[in-house]
């Protein structure tokens, strides 16, 4: 058995448990005998806090030693300005807490420079800053010294991570772009459709406030309020310019298409691989309308006739 398994073995027989050690048991314990002597010390509800200087200085002047900079790389430097996108990121952050404040009733409402939250964002950007100034700062020191922080462009260092790893993570990075790129596609294509209704609403309106404005001057030259009817001509005109615009469409239409799917319209399907759509092909260069027999059927009554003679 081990020293400290002898330990352990004592600890247990004399009732103390070494995992325990809140302040009640460990009282209970040093009023018990059990703790061994030299290694507590009684606690009497007071401690003595004293700021000796001149120790201090001589602990840190005995611990301290003289190295050039290169070896301690230790900076003193004040921070960086702020960049401009990190003071976005701020004020959105800023308007982000007075958002949830002003929509939460329950929580009630904190300051900005008093929300504990931000002020961490805060301090972690002074931390960012603070990391910026010590690089610009450190960068050109170290060339000075002639220390490269760069490794050459035909470094050669094994991955840590395999490169089946690493085509995964590729694969997945890709995913989630595609997927990305899909959804701002379909929210464009909605976007463009809600447009297109918009439009399409607006022509109608117009349209027919136009034809109602028509109708009302045509009841006005009825009851002789209206000398002439000059509107008619203006109305001629924009029905004329409505019907170049419609015919600019048909034209468009049968050079470009009517748009709708037309992936896989060449393949084969149940009725053409049986050879109806040949016999409807045929039918049709021959003459026949859709929905019309070759041999047309004689009517019930000529049917009727016709079994009387036989």
């Amino acid at each position: 058995m081990s020293d400290f398994e002898m330990d352990a073995s004592d600890d247990n027989a004399s009732g103390y448990d070494s995992g325990d050690n809140s302040d009640a048991e460990l009282q209970a314990a040093f009023e018990r005998g059990d703790l061994k002597p030299g290694l507590n010390v009684e606690f009497n509800g007071q401690r003595d806090r004293v700021n000796d200087v001149t120790k201090l200085l001589a602990k840190a002047k005995d611990i301290h030693l003289d190295l050039p900079w290169v070896e301690r790389l230790d900076m003193i430097n004040t921070l960086a300005p702020l960049a401009p996108e990190l003071a976005v990121q701020l004020e959105k952050h800023e308007q982000k807490r007075a958002n949830l404040f002003k929509g939460n009733a329950k929580l009630p409402y904190i300051r900005p420079e008093e929300d504990p939250v931000l002020n961490d964002f805060k301090r972690e950007m002074l931390f960012h800053r603070q990391a910026q100034s010590a690089v610009l700062e450190g960068i050109p020191r170290l060339h000075e010294l002639g220390v490269k922080t760069r490794r050459p462009d035909d470094y050669f260092a094994e991955m840590a991570k395999s490169d089946e790893h690493m085509q995964k993570v590729r694969a997945n990075l890709m995913a989630k772009q595609q997927g990305q790129a899909k959804s701002e596609r379909i929210k464009q294509i909605r976007e463009q459709r809600k447009m297109g209704k918009m439009l399409a609403k607006q022509t109608k309106v117009q349209r027919e406030a136009e034809k109602k404005d028509m109708l009302d001057k045509l009841k006005k030259f009825r009851k002789g309020k209206l000398k002439n009817l000059d509107f008619l001509e203006d109305a001629k005109a924009l029905e004329s310019k409505q019907k170049q615009s419609a015919e600019k469409r048909k034209q468009r239409n049968k050079k470009f298409g009517f748009g709708g799917k037309k992936k896989g319209l060449k393949r084969n399907t149940k009725s053409s691989s049986a050879g109806l759509d040949g016999e409807k092909s045929s039918r049709r260069q021959r003459g026949v309308k859709a929905g019309a027999s070759v041999n047309k059927r004689m009517g019930k009554s000529r049917r009727i006739k016709a079994k009387g003679r036989k």
